[in-house]
């Protein structure tokens, strides 16, 4: 079942926000290949990534919360607009990514927070935007291609967690001029 809008408010994160950000990606870190870091953080490990994404600019973090009934602002999920790479060339481009709780999985509030930061973006001098999914990863190919990111590479083999190898497959979306 999907979320309404009404049930869900999506806003900058905050410090507030920093357990419970670091719990849902030490999910995805301890128990999944959607993210290459192979240990999980603490809170404080986690702070100068939370730090990294200022309430307006280019590298943003917004944050979806449940704002009803006996979850109310339960983190369901987050997205982010990172520095692409250090280099100051790079300065247009930013790396998105989104991660939601397992629990909400399939409610829309990927495409939510998605349309949210695109939204959010579209103020800012962002040239494009760049995606890398861990394959096989349906979901979050289908959210993609869903925002007009096209398939621009793939990496063979790129990450070796849980006793494997992984591909990365490379997403690319147009922002602005």
């Amino acid at each position: 079942m999907a979320f309404t809008r009404t049930e869900v408010q999506v806003r900058p994160g905050t410090e507030g926000d920093l357990v419970a950000l670091t719990e849902l990606y030490n999910h995805y870190a301890r128990e999944t290949s959607i993210t290459f870091d192979t240990e999980p953080f603490t809170p404080e490990r986690r702070r100068p990534w939370l730090r990294s994404h200022p309430e307006d600019g280019p590298h943003r973090l917004l944050v979806a919360c449940d704002v009803q009934n006996e979850t109310k602002n339960r983190i369901l999920g987050y997205a982010t607009s990172s520095a692409f790479r250090p280099k100051p060339a790079y300065a247009t481009s930013v790396e998105v990514s989104v991660y939601v709780s397992p629990d909400a999985a399939g409610r829309g509030i990927g495409t939510l927070l998605y349309e949210r930061l695109f939204t959010a973006l579209a103020t800012e001098d962002v040239h494009r935007a760049y995606a890398g999914i861990a394959l096989p990863n349906e979901p979050s190919i289908r959210l993609h291609t869903r925002f007009g990111f096209r398939h621009v590479g793939t990496y063979e083999e790129v990450g070796r967690k849980s006793g494997r190898y992984w591909d990365v497959a490379w997403y690319e979306k147009r922002l602005g001029p």
